[in-house]
């Protein structure tokens, strides 16, 4: 297990912004308030990990890119993944691909079947 870095290199993806680095706090408060909330965690490829906020579609939050078969709302960043469950910074080719990745920025209507919250309820007997 290696050291924990206390701050990290990251990339911020905004809504009707361009893409840009930053450097923020590997804490409980600096990820919250990158993302203005609760986040969520959605594993990418090369030891990336997309982290938004886990209620953007419910709170309203304004829609900001298109993710594989989603689109997320509100904020969002790019961190490396340290695969034993750490935050850790990017490289400099990770925050490349990923610029190029989110350089577009895109418009939505808000009537996309994506941009609309949705929540699963599930029955458990015990």
């Amino acid at each position: 297990m290696g050291k924990i870095e206390e701050r990290i290199r990251i990339l911020k993806i905004e809504p009707q912004k361009v893409s840009y680095e930053k450097e923020i706090n590997n804490d409980l408060e600096g990820i919250q308030g990158e993302v203005e909330g609760l986040f969520e965690c959605i594993y990418l490829d090369e030891d990336c990990i997309l982290v938004c906020n886990e209620e953007g579609k419910l709170n309203g939050m304004e829609l900001n890119r298109r993710v594989g078969n989603d689109i997320i709302a509100g904020p969002f960043f790019i961190v490396g993944d340290s695969n034993d469950g750490e935050f850790i910074s990017l490289t400099d080719e990770q925050v490349e691909q990923y610029k190029k990745e989110f350089s577009e920025i895109q418009e939505f209507t808000g009537e996309e079947p994506e941009a609309q919250a949705w929540m699963e309820f599930r029955e458990f007997e015990f």
